[in-house]
Formats: C-alpha cells, structure tokens, sequence
C-alpha cells in the first residue's frame, strides 16, 4: 500500500496537484467548528491529527464504529425513506433495534458484513432525460452513516473553502453568496459555467480507493467502501454488476464524490491559480456544478482547454450542453455594447438564473439572480400533478399542505430582487389550483371571488426572507 501510495503521490506531483489552501483562518475554524458538532472525543482527537499533519494516514479508524454510533446513524437517517431491496424500513428496522445493530457491529468487525445491491429507481430531470438513483438497504444506509462521520473528521481538514456541496455548516446559499460577492467585488469578465457530465456514473472505483488510501490506511474501512462500490444494482428484479460510478441516493456517495473532485478537480486547480494565472480567478462549487470567474479570457480559454485534459485522465467529461464560457460580470455590458453586441449571456447556478443588471437608485452594477425558469416550471408541473392526484380532498387539507409546500419553495427561492417572478409562480399556482377544483364538480365553475378568498388564506404571499449575499457573507467570513 505505502509503494502504491508513493506513486499516486508522484503522479499528483507531476499532474500539478499542490496543495494551496483558499480559506482564511477565521473560516477554517467556523468549520472546523460546525463540522465538529456532534463528534466522539475519538473522533475529535482524528480530526485534530488530520489538520495538525497533511500527511498523515489513519491506521486505525474502523473502531470509531461503536453499536452508539451505529444507534446515532440510525436515528441520523430519514425515517419516511424508500426501502432498498431487503424491504425493511425505518420503523420495521426498529423493532429489536438494539439486537440488530449489535448484530450487524459484530459483523462489521468480524470481517463477515456483506454489502446489498443498490435497488435502482429513476425520477426525472428538466431536460426531459431520467436521473437514476440507488437505495441503499437499510443496514447499508446505517453503516454508510457511521463510516461517513469517521472519514469527515478527517477530509473536513483537507477540503477547500470555495467547495460547498454536502458538507456540515455549508449549503446552497453559502456557494451562491460566494459567488455573487466573487463577482461583485473581483475583477471577473468571464464566467466559466461547468458541469461534469454524468458524474456519479463515471467515478473510477480504481482512483477512488486510490485517493482514499492518501489519508486512509486501515484496510478494513477501504475494504467495506469497496464493497459499496462494487454491491451493484437491482433494476427489474435482474442484479447488475457495475465497474463504475456510485449510486446516487447512497448515504455515502457525496463524501466519496468530495473526495474524488479534491483530488482530481480543487487540487489541480489551486495549482493552476498559483501557476499560470496573472489575473484573478475565483472558484465556487457545489458537488459537480461548479462556477470559475476569469478576469483574462484567454486565461478561460487556456484554462478550459486544460479542464478537458486532467479530467479524461480520471474517465470524466464536461457536459457538451451545460458547460459555456461567456462574458460577465461589470463591464461585460460596456463592453459588448461598444463592439455593436447584444446584452450580456446569462447563466444558471443551483437553481437561479445569473444575469448582468444595474441598480435602479445609482446605476451601479449588480448581478441579478432570477428564479431559473427550468426549476420554475418543473416545480409548477409537479403542483399540478400533486393537486390533480388530491382532487377529490378537503379544500383545508390540501390548502395545508399547500402552504407548506409553497412556503418550503419560498425558503429557497426568497432572495432579494427575486420576489416579482415569486410573484408569478404564486399566480401561476392559483390558476392551476383553480382549474383542478373546477373540474372535481359539475356544479359548475368555481367564481374567482370565491377562490380568492382560499388563494389569501392558503398560498402564503412571497416575501425576501434571505439578506444581500454581501451582508451574509460579511457576516460568516468576516
């Protein structure tokens, strides 16, 4: 293991891939902090050494995994959850809960634990195509739990700062004010969208155990996530045997998925920054989505070229559709406007539509985020098939839920400058409402004074319930 690690270490060298940590002291100690919460004394002393030694590999980590914290992972996970192929829930699994995870602790450590195959289902995306998802069984999902806490205490200390997605103290709004204030406040011209074109399919389970065994030397642990990579699906009662990817919905997949994009992704382009870039570059990204600013573009464009290069080495590849280098940012729209070009291009980060704008009181720049009309309609399309399903319920019913589901939408969505095209969707909703209950009666139509009347009492009216990404981002990382 030392010799394979030495020669993955020899091969980062030459990729470029040095190490250049992008966040200040005040933020690795909010995070230190929240991803600490919670923790072991055990695993408290792990992370410690984690972030007191780069270098440094865990011999012994898998008796972390106690029957109480196989207990706490238990209760860590959703209780309404789909079952995986063994058909136990969370209530089922329940019963005789202590003998069972006292069982499966045994297991474990005795080295007999074998890991289920994943029971695939498909939802579909806003491009019309199907995202497929593994459900873990029950046993898996606990473990899974268990195992995801003792490695976090470790690659907490060695993630980067402009990386967002599935980590503790850290969410959507965080990668969002990131970049506006990025954007806002760098000298950013152009805006590199990116997004890796079937990620979780194409992971490398060789680079992976690969990657883990930079920091991870307890063989048993590497054994277990093996098993996970290799248990494979069930999709129309048929077992597939999968030589890649990790199944989406598997509690463990966006550590691992971190874990591959710091090695394969933020390192090198750290290394990047420091080496080749004269001008700024800012980097913010959320799992396989991610957002690069560019103040030089042939910088962008040798950039991207090089993207392409380190990521075939590792089997993955830009979405062809989804990955664009457009001009944005302060001058974009003096400057297209002087070579006789139309308004700057937008782009869609984690749900909001990014577009050029100034303010109304001094016209001064700044970057306006719209609800994404894609997640507008999809949303939109999903009330109407909820509320066609609830047509024949009470009118206090459904308007409960209603309130909920719109205010849930609200919490996500209720940005500043947002709130005229929440606006829109709430009226987009009412006429649905509307057109649903009329066809539940042959009494007739329902009068419009009449419906208004639930309309005001059911769907909550939108209202900014978030700061400016500035002030937030002042306020977490001062």
């Amino acid at each position: 293991m030392e010799e394979e690690r030495e020669e993955l270490m020899v091969n980062m060298e030459q990729s470029g891939m040095l190490r250049a940590q992008s966040r200040t002291k005040a933020q690795s100690h909010r995070n230190s902090v929240a991803a600490a919460k919670g923790m072991s004394p055990g695993l408290l002393r792990v992370r410690k050494a984690a972030k007191a030694d780069k270098n440094t590999r865990f011999v012994s980590l898998l008796h972390h995994v106690t029957p109480e914290t196989l207990r706490q992972s238990y209760y860590a996970l959703k209780k309404q959850a789909a079952p995986g192929v063994d058909g136990c829930t969370w209530e089922e699994y329940q019963e005789n809960l202590d003998e069972r995870l006292e069982e499966l602790h045994t297991k474990v450590h005795k080295g007999t634990y074998r890991a289920l195959p994943s029971r695939r289902v498909y939802i579909p995306k806003t491009d019309g195509t199907k995202r497929p998802l593994g459900i873990a069984a029950l046993e898996d999902k606990v473990l899974q739990q268990a195992v995801s806490e003792v490695l976090t205490a470790i690659y907490e200390e060695d993630f980067y700062g402009f990386s967002y997605g599935f980590r503790p103290g850290k969410g959507c709004h965080d990668a969002l004010d990131a970049l506006y204030v990025a954007i806002e406040k760098k000298k950013v011209n152009w805006v590199l969208d990116a997004d890796i074109r079937r990620f979780f399919d194409s992971i490398s389970h060789e680079w992976m155990l690969r990657f883990l065994g930079c920091r991870i030397a307890d063989k048993r642990l590497l054994r277990l996530v093996a098993k996970w990579l290799k248990a494979g699906v069930v999709e129309g009662g048929e077992r597939l045997n999968i030589g890649e990817g990790t199944p989406q919905g598997a509690v463990i997949s966006p550590l691992l998925a971190n874990v591959y994009l710091h090695y394969v992704l933020d390192d090198w382009m750290a290394w990047w920054r420091r080496k080749y870039a004269t001008g700024d570059v800012v980097i913010v990204r959320y799992a396989d989505d991610f957002v690069m600013g560019f103040q030089h573009k042939h910088e962008a464009v040798l950039f991207l070229k090089a993207l392409r290069d380190r990521l075939n080495v590792f089997a993955l590849n830009l979405h062809p559709d989804k990955t664009r280098l457009i001009e944005f940012g302060r001058f974009a729209a003096v400057s297209r406007r002087k070579r006789g070009q139309g308004k700057p291009e937008t782009f869609a980060f984690l749900g909001f539509t990014h577009i050029c704008s100034v303010k109304w009181k001094d016209g001064k720049y700044k970057t306006l985020r719209l609800t994404d009309n894609k997640r507008m309609r999809e949303k939109l399309s999903w009330f109407k098939q909820t509320l066609k399903a609830r047509m024949h319920d009470g009118i206090e019913e459904v308007g409960q839920w209603l309130r909920r589901s719109v205010q849930g939408y609200y919490n996500y969505f209720a940005v500043p400058d947002n709130t005229g095209r929440l606006v829109s969707f709430r009226y987009a909703l009412g006429k649905i409402w509307h057109r649903v209950l009329c066809r539940r009666s042959q009494k007739g139509r329902i009068s419009w004074e009449a419906f208004n009347k639930w309309v005001l009492r059911w769907i909550p009216k939108p209202k900014v319930l978030h700061p400016y990404p500035s002030a937030r981002f002042a306020a977490k990382q001062p």
